[in-house]
């Protein structure tokens, strides 16, 4: 079963060879033109984008600019339960009668977080169940309750793995707003969505508020461009209009410390950086390869970057640090993610820190190309995979209309001179900081202390 559910990341060279077989004929005769993404605007404002790869397997995604930061303090929690409120009864199909269809086809069906997203994985063009819960779902109030379990589950899943609640932490203390919003439910509205509200709010948010057609984008791949426009004008044509306009996210700096009695300490200090698609967002992302964005071989160190290096000379206990960097649409946070033992949380904060200190006076042209060199690696590599792709495909539709190709972010990427690696440091060691903490406190500095 998990083969058939990998169908999709096989090569296109296989692809090819399939094709050529049902043609009946040799696979070296046949040759297929390599595919470039379409992408379209429809009059409703529905972006439609695709990519037909010669695939057997069709990959399909409805991303919808909604999500935890568009909620308001009445509603806190309800991205939480719509994300697995995916496969509910819908008006065309019950809960059951979707799970074996889904299953019939060898797909799967599912949503993921901060952006909403539904996404079906199946045999090719058959991809009715995904738009069925995209745009009929039905919420009903014992199905919903049914849901509080697996959403107590989700957050206590959550709160087992540190680095998730001090990044959870981190958000809430550096912004006001929007991005401040968790990606789980609160405690004290667990339950209360149906108990409080009924269905109404389910149905206000995810149909009338966020789910307009001008907030959407359709994206396949391994279908044809032409058939995913007559999905999206004939199905998704929901309602026009822009919906919910939302606020934009306000930086504020700040700090939240979670004490327990874990021996480690897990710390992360931060500006505000880049919002995603800016050409300072790539300079950041070069800045994080520069100092070290995490080991490169599976269960290795990080001893060979600059951070780790750095910090390795100002202690002698065990310890991990990294770079890091968010890019949001309308903001971003860049800094460094230490974990050490809590005796020197201190030394290897304040050690960390001073590495991007040092980075304002300059880098060498060899990291410089070596950072370029990693994040152009990890860029490429992160689009092998069809669900890659497809989400890079989603995220560009939705945000800017268009998708820039590979070749055009490698650009971008070798435009990148020392001198704006130099500024976008120097932005972090002049900005106002967050940070948030969880461990053993005692000899970790505070905020204004650093």
């Amino acid at each position: 079963m998990k083969g058939i559910r990998e169908i999709s990341k096989l090569s296109t060279r296989l692809y090819a060879a399939q094709a050529a077989r049902k043609l009946d004929i040799s696979a070296e005769h046949v040759k297929f033109q390599p595919q470039e993404v379409q992408v379209t605007k429809l009059p409703s404002g529905l972006m439609i984008a695709s990519l037909d790869n010669y695939s057997p397997a069709s990959r399909i995604g409805v991303f919808v600019k909604a999500g935890c930061r568009y909620e308001s303090p009445e509603n806190q929690g309800v991205t939480h339960l719509l994300r697995l409120a995916a496969n509910l009864t819908t008006k065309g199909a019950s809960a059951f009668r979707i799970c074996r269809g889904v299953e019939a086809v060898g797909g799967s069906l599912g949503s993921v977080y901060r952006n909403i997203k539904y996404q079906i994985n199946c045999c090719h063009s058959n991809f009715c169940y995904l738009i069925n819960v995209t745009t009929a779902p039905e919420f009903r109030p014992w199905e919903v309750s049914d849901l509080t379990p697996r959403v107590k589950m989700d957050k206590a899943l959550a709160a087992q793995t540190p680095q998730m609640g001090v990044i959870e932490g981190l958000h809430g203390a550096a912004y006001k707003n929007a991005l401040s919003n968790s990606l789980y439910c609160p405690d004290y509205m667990v339950g209360q969505h149906v108990l409080l509200y009924s269905t109404i709010h389910l149905f206000g948010l995810m149909l009338w508020n966020n789910f307009t057609s001008a907030r959407m984008a359709l994206v396949g791949l391994g279908v044809d461009h032409n058939v995913l426009k007559q999905v999206g004008e004939q199905f998704l044509n929901i309602r026009s209009g822009m919906g919910t306009a939302g606020t934009k996210a306000q930086y504020r700096g700040g700090e939240v410390r979670v004490q327990n009695g874990s021996r480690l300490v897990h710390s992360v200090v931060v500006s505000e950086g880049a919002a995603v698609g800016t050409d300072e967002a790539v300079v950041f992302s070069v800045l994080q390869h520069v100092l070290g964005a995490g080991p490169h071989i599976k269960r290795g160190s990080n001893s060979t970057s600059k951070l780790f290096q750095g910090v390795a000379k100002a202690t002698a206990e065990p310890f991990d640090a990294s770079a890091f960097n968010s890019n949001y649409s309308d903001s971003g946070l860049f800094g460094v993610y230490t974990i050490s033992q809590s005796a020197a949380a201190g030394d290897v904060i304040k050690a960390a820190i001073s590495q991007v200190k040092a980075v304002t006076g300059g880098v060498s042209e060899a990291d410089l190309t070596r950072a370029k060199t990693q994040l152009k690696a990890e860029y490429l590599m992160s689009l092998e995979s069809s669900e890659g792709l497809l989400d890079a495909m989603g995220s560009q539709a939705l945000s800017g209309g268009v998708y820039h190709s590979p070749e055009a972010i490698a650009q971008k990427i070798d435009s990148v001179s020392a001198t704006d690696v130099a500024s976008a440091a120097n932005k972090f060691v002049s900005g106002k900081k967050s940070m948030a903490s969880s461990g053993n406190l005692i000899k970790t500095p505070f905020v204004d202390e650093i």
